[in-house]
């Protein structure tokens, strides 16, 4: 039997609706690659996929977008930075594996046991030491400089400029927009900063404001334009993504699989929020232990081609409540969508041409609004920080991971966000209640 041309039509409309998702996610999806030093082509391509995979272990239910995971910005950059990108994409895809035991964990003993050895008081600070370490990273990068502050990128006042107009108007679309263009914050700012540079550029507005205001910097800048298209024009239109294999590296899978924990619990909100959206129990079919476990797989493959880990998209879960597109079918578009644009080669040139003032300038937003969140768990759950037990967890998790402490174990060095998650959980099954349960 032949399709009728409403058939025709109504996939048609599916398809415009995943370009019109994968256009919501974008901004968010390809910051995170840009900030880590990972590619962006490939953290498209394992987007698509990831949420195809997502789809597949649960059944086509969920109308969900998996995409790049701020959570793991912070260890990314740190890992790079340690073990090159194949070690560090080691402990990402061991990330996505402790998902799936978490998965069996639900399977065996119900949700409850989660919360019972994660609660807020664990998982709230750790959110927040994700945000909080990562905030010197963001005022280099506003500032015109490299993310560990070691070189300089961009004049300091053109930077603060060019930093300043994406920040202001992430801010202001999140708060003034409507419809579907309140859903594009981070890629409204892009563009706006984007096309600053542009003028700036340009014009030689760039070298009078300097001039003005730091002459010092000016009259030693030697550095390049602010845009330079160069790996655009250098980039072919249609090119393989470059594809990483991960190299098996302990430290890095002790260092990053603790951050784990706070993703993997804010999962159920997540599945909670688009449940509420579409009228649906997600956390009954296809089941909290599927969706967790879809969110594994899919981080776990994507580590293993040297991406970033996923993550369900809130954003795009606002879209699917904005255009009352509850069929998940129209995420299988979004991600072919998203797969497709991993091959164009000049779109992975462009994205790199973006100056780093414009990425500092929405990381201040972005990595303190991370802190914040870990901050909500903790009033959602009406925590009394007060409390000796309370104050004895969340204390010794900020100041172990903000501190920077690490243990060195001869075999494997502990530190950071993973060494914070680690004594949380500890000091949290160790500690007798008293009379603060």
């Amino acid at each position: 039997m032949k399709p009728s041309p409403t058939d025709y039509n109504f996939r048609a409309k599916d398809c415009l609706l995943g370009a019109q998702m994968l256009f919501v996610a974008f901004g968010a999806l390809v910051l995170v690659p840009l900030l880590t030093g990972l590619n962006a082509n490939v953290a498209l391509f394992t987007a698509g996929a990831g949420t195809l995979i997502f789809q597949l272990i649960t059944r086509g239910r969920v109308p969900v977008f998996l995409a790049s995971s701020f959570a793991f910005i912070a260890p990314i950059i740190y890992g790079v930075n340690q073990w090159g990108i194949p070690g560090t994409m080691c402990g990402l895809a061991a990330a996505g594996l402790l998902y799936a035991i978490l998965s069996f964990i639900v399977r065996i003993f119900g949700s409850d046991i989660l919360h019972k050895v994660l609660p807020p008081i664990v998982t709230g600070p750790v959110i927040m030491v994700i945000g909080l370490v990562l905030a010197p990273v963001a005022i280099h990068m506003a500032s015109g400089r490299t993310g560990d502050g070691s070189a300089w990128l961009v004049p300091e006042t053109t930077a603060y400029i060019i930093a300043g107009v994406s920040l202001a108007v992430t801010i202001l679309v999140s708060l003034l927009g409507r419809g579907l263009f309140k859903l594009i914050p981070i890629l409204s700012g892009i563009v706006a900063g984007y096309v600053t540079a542009l003028i700036m550029d340009g014009t030689g507005f760039s070298a009078s404001i300097q001039a003005a205001f730091d002459p010092g910097t000016l009259q030693n800048w030697t550095g390049p334009a602010l845009i330079s298209m160069q790996k655009v024009t250098a980039s072919p239109w249609f090119a393989m993504p470059d594809f990483t294999l991960p190299v098996w590296n302990l430290e890095a899978i002790l260092f990053i699989v603790p951050v784990a924990i706070a993703p993997a619990i804010e999962h159920f909100g997540d599945v909670l929020a688009i449940g509420g959206i579409s009228g649906k129990d997600y956390v009954k079919d296809p089941g909290i232990e599927n969706t967790l476990l879809g969110d594994g797989v899919a981080t776990s493959f994507a580590a293993f081609l040297g991406g970033p880990p996923n993550t369900t998209y809130s954003e795009v879960s606002g879209a699917v409540a904005l255009t009352k597109s509850f069929n998940p079918a129209i995420m299988t578009w979004a991600a072919i969508t998203a797969i497709v644009l991993a091959f164009v080669g000049k779109l992975g040139g462009f994205l790199n041409s973006i100056p780093v003032p414009i990425m500092g300038g929405i990381m201040v937003l972005l990595f303190g609004a991370i802190a914040v969140i870990g901050i909500n768990t903790l009033v959602k759950a009406g925590t009394d920080l007060m409390q000796p037990r309370n104050l004895a967890i969340v204390a010794i998790i900020l100041v172990f991971g903000i501190g920077g402490m690490t243990f060195d174990l001869t075999i494997v060095k502990l530190g950071g966000i993973g060494l914070a998650g680690i004594v949380g959980v500890l000091l949290n099954l160790i500690l007798p209640a008293g009379n603060d349960a």
